[in-house]
């Protein structure tokens, strides 16, 4: 079993992606115990614009943009594939000097959290509706919602900077994602809509075979799943995440939809900082195994 001290960079030219600057790619705000955010597929750090000044007060909060998307490190491997995503993850940490973290995610960004903890890569981990927790044949439904999105940005594109000044198009237009998608800003919205038409391996992933592994971590864990989530429902996707991480604590969160940063930041932020004190009181907790995915 490796502990965090003994963990060491890896080198391994097949995990997918090129090294990318980390001035350029990773947002950083704050001072303290670092924090991590990780986004959901076809986003960037951009999701989190509203979080990270709530969290930025007591930690130093660092938000990299993914790999494959807009703004991250370009895969040197297609398709590109969940696995990948974790190792430049972990690459990203690597680089940053972090041999663990406090690790919260959204969606694609809660599943690399939690595989991330796997590695012994996490001081507490705050999943919000973590992909992955699905049967083989249950990401359909995800899927066709997300590659249905894709085609209606496409082709809508030229005209949104009109339509996003309406409050009721914005809901629309986010319906899959918030609950209250009119308070988002128009420019949140253009910028959700290129980052999701920029992001090139959003057909690879959307099309991956892989699950999320069951897994244990010593350190502390909270899934906390949207109440409205469309895409994961809770009782479908919800419960089979407590199945697979069993040893985390479960929350659903009132009144927001799959991305619950764009419904309520200060609830996520809340969220986050209850799983950060979760950790601060079992200061004894040892990092589990490092695994592979």
């Amino acid at each position: 079993m490796e502990t965090a001290s003994s963990v060491h960079t890896r080198k391994d030219p097949s995990s997918g992606s090129r090294l990318r600057d980390p001035a350029r790619s990773v947002l950083s705000e704050g001072s303290g115990e670092p924090v991590v955010l990780l986004h959901g597929v076809t986003g960037s750090s951009k999701m989190w614009r509203r979080v990270v000044p709530l969290l930025a007060a007591r930690h130093r909060v660092l938000v990299p943009t993914a790999l494959g998307h807009l703004g991250g490190a370009v895969p040197s491997q297609r398709p590109t594939r969940i696995e990948h995503v974790i190792d430049d993850a972990e690459r990203t940490l690597d680089e940053l000097g972090l041999e663990r973290a406090h690790l919260a995610g959204n969606s694609m960004g809660g599943w690399v959290a939690l595989e991330l903890a796997g590695r012994g890569r996490a001081l507490s981990v705050c999943a919000l509706s973590p992909a992955g927790a699905w049967e083989p044949g249950e990401r359909g439904h995800a899927s066709k919602l997300l590659a249905r999105t894709i085609v209606d940005a496409r082709r809508g594109r030229l005209l949104l900077p009109l339509l996003a000044q309406f409050g009721w198009f914005r809901r629309w237009a986010l319906r899959d994602n918030a609950v209250h998608g009119d308070q988002v800003a128009p420019s949140e919205l253009m910028d959700l809509v290129d980052d999701l038409l920029g992001c090139e391996v959003a057909h690879d992933l959307l099309a991956t075979d892989e699950q999320l592994r069951a897994l244990t971590t010593s350190c502390p864990v909270t899934l906390a799943w949207s109440e409205s989530d469309r895409l994961f429902p809770v009782a479908v996707n919800g419960a089979r995440a407590r199945a697979l991480v069993p040893d985390a604590r479960f929350l659903v969160l009132p009144d927001v939809g799959h991305v619950p940063m764009l419904d309520n930041p200060q609830l996520v932020a809340d969220t986050i900082l209850q799983t950060i004190e979760l950790a601060r009181t079992a200061p004894s907790a040892t990092v589990g195994a490092r695994e592979a995915l």
